[in-house]
């Protein structure tokens, strides 16, 4: 089995590098570093990062 391999893109917000999965999911969330919580979007083979503007629900977990 081979492992994924991380993905190192530039958050949108303060410029940082983030380290994805390999396997990244579109829609999945990302919280970085700065504090931006970041939406991926995948699309024609490209992954990219957006600053995420919806809300976030909290379970109480």
């Amino acid at each position: 089995m081979m492992k994924a391999s991380k993905l190192k893109l530039k958050c949108p917000v303060c410029g940082l590098p983030v380290e994805i999965p390999g396997d990244v999911m579109d829609g999945e969330l990302v919280e970085h570093d700065c504090g931006a919580t970041l939406e991926v979007k995948v699309g024609k083979g490209e992954v990219e990062l957006v600053e995420f503007e919806g809300s976030i629900e909290d379970w109480g977990e």
